[in-house]
């Protein structure tokens, strides 16, 4: 079963973080930078919201503020949602499908342990459905062999 833990074992990308009061211009340089989606806000340890490149274009500049005078809390999503390692990378699909959401911080005991995207999820779950079927073709293919050669045995005639 492919649980949030096992999949942020294998990944790569760490969780990037910034203060409320980083300027969205250095919170979109950190995005650019680390090739992420979406930041996490963190004061004293603690989440206080996240921000997205949707959220920096729906709030910041379709709006006409400033990159270089907004704050990250003034546009952070302060109502964040988030999961935790035991749950399942299908359970996590469904809650993004179901709030509309593509990032889902990884929580544990309140400590940010990492964050699950959609395309995170999608290819974890792939690549699992894949060795599934793998392992089945593999299961008759070996099936296949073993009733033929049982059967060539069986109908092969005895001595004469």
């Amino acid at each position: 079963m492919n649980t949030v833990r096992r999949m942020l074992s294998h990944k790569l990308k760490g969780v990037w973080t910034v203060a409320p009061a980083t300027l969205v211009s250095e919170a979109v340089a950190l995005m650019v930078e680390k090739d992420v989606g979406a930041i996490v806000v963190v004061d004293d340890g603690a989440v206080v919201g996240i921000i997205t490149e949707r959220d920096v274009v729906r709030k910041v500049l379709a709006r006409g503020k400033d990159v270089n005078t907004t704050s990250a809390q003034e546009i952070m999503t302060s109502r964040v949602l988030y999961v935790r390692p035991e749950q399942t990378l299908d359970e996590c699909m469904v809650l993004m499908d179901d709030k509309h959401i593509r990032h889902l911080p990884v929580l544990e005991d309140n400590q940010l342990l990492g964050i699950v995207s959609i395309r995170d999820a999608i290819k974890h779950v792939v690549a699992e459905r894949e060795f599934m079927i793998e392992q089945l073709e593999n299961y008759i293919l070996d099936r296949r062999d073993f009733e033929g050669k049982a059967g060539a045995t069986e109908s092969a005639p005895i001595g004469r």
